[in-house]
């Protein structure tokens, strides 16, 4: 059998295919950077410069093959993929990784040839046919040799000062775009939800109802702040980057603020249900305080101070609430 679910296993593939498959991945590798140095041109000319220099040295590769496939089998060269061919490393899309940062592309092009090293390197040492091993330890050279171009071209074009100017700028956006909108809602979530869930609590003494308006709360808050955070700032002149981003940040930290102390209503007994509740508020209000001072550079005791004071006033006006 020479197909696994309709693609052709490694092993079966003769040396013009190998040749073929590796001409390919190299033009793939080459859009890929070139894709990664667009996405970082506007904000990081430097490290664009790299991915750039990267995409010609994938070109060069790339036509050694092709010259190599000409002088071996002719002018036309098999259409063969990655997707093809079952066993064989995939790329993530380039929209899955340009949208996580700079360190975070600058990891997975440095996996990107180390991926193909390892394959290359694997596969010649599976086949003891000996010009399909010497094949594939050249493609596994000069993959190597890609890393040891990718070093020389950040040594060229990022020292030591660019790349702590880039690494301070993406840690800028990360704060802005994720970090911000994040604090904001799990400050909303915790504090804002106080006074209903304990109000509710100390009214009823009835754990499932006040699990129901905990979690109604909870949720509502998340959907209106993530809206508000979205439609507030597109990004454009403030940026603070992608609105969805910041209103997913800020919604999903809303909703799981307030879901920390309604969550332990679902306890049938009122009592340990609200001491676990007052335990969770307490977690959640220490953490914020963290949270700003790892982040925000906030003094700990400071945030801590301004925290605690405003989730205790809330936590007090829904207790007497509930209770008068």
């Amino acid at each position: 059998m020479r197909f696994s679910l309709n693609r052709k296993r490694f092993k079966d593939l003769n040396e013009q295919e190998v040749l073929a498959l590796a001409i390919s991945s190299e033009e793939d590798d080459a859009q890929i950077y070139r894709g990664y140095a667009e996405r970082l041109r506007a904000e990081y000319p430097k490290s664009a410069a790299v991915f750039d220099g990267m995409a010609a040295e994938e070109d060069q590769h790339r036509q050694r093959l092709i010259d190599l496939h000409l002088k071996r089998f002719g002018p036309t060269i098999p259409l063969i993929r990655r997707e093809h061919v079952s066993g064989y490393y995939a790329r993530r899309p380039v929209w899955l990784v340009e949208n996580l940062g700079l360190e975070r592309i600058r990891t997975e092009a440095a996996a990107m040839e180390q991926d193909a090293e390892r394959f290359y390197l694997a596969a010649a040492a599976r086949t003891s046919d000996a010009e399909t091993r010497k094949l594939l330890g050249d493609l596994a050279a000069a993959e190597a040799g890609h890393q040891a171009t990718a070093d020389d071209l950040t040594a060229r074009h990022l020292d030591d000062d660019s790349v702590a100017e880039e690494d301070s700028r993406a840690h800028r956006q990360f704060i802005l775009t994720w970090v911000q909108p994040g604090l904001a809602g799990l400050m909303d979530g915790s504090v804002s939800t106080l006074a209903p869930i304990f109000a509710t609590a100390f009214a009823t003494q009835d754990t499932w109802t006040t699990f129901l308006v905990g979690l109604a709360a909870s949720v509502g808050a998340g959907i209106s702040m993530g809206f508000t955070e979205a439609a507030s700032d597109d990004g454009e002149l403030s940026g603070r980057g992608s609105p969805w981003k910041r209103g997913f940040a800020s919604g999903i930290m809303t909703t799981l603020g307030g879901l920390g102390h309604a969550l332990p209503y679902l306890i049938p007994d009122f009592w340990t249900a609200t001491i676990t509740a007052i335990i969770v508020v307490f977690i959640e209000l220490w953490a914020i305080a963290w949270i700003q001072n790892r982040y925000m550079e906030t003094p700990f005791f400071r945030a801590a101070f301004q925290v605690v004071l405003g989730g205790a006033l809330v936590f007090a006006a829904g207790v007497l609430i509930g209770s008068g």
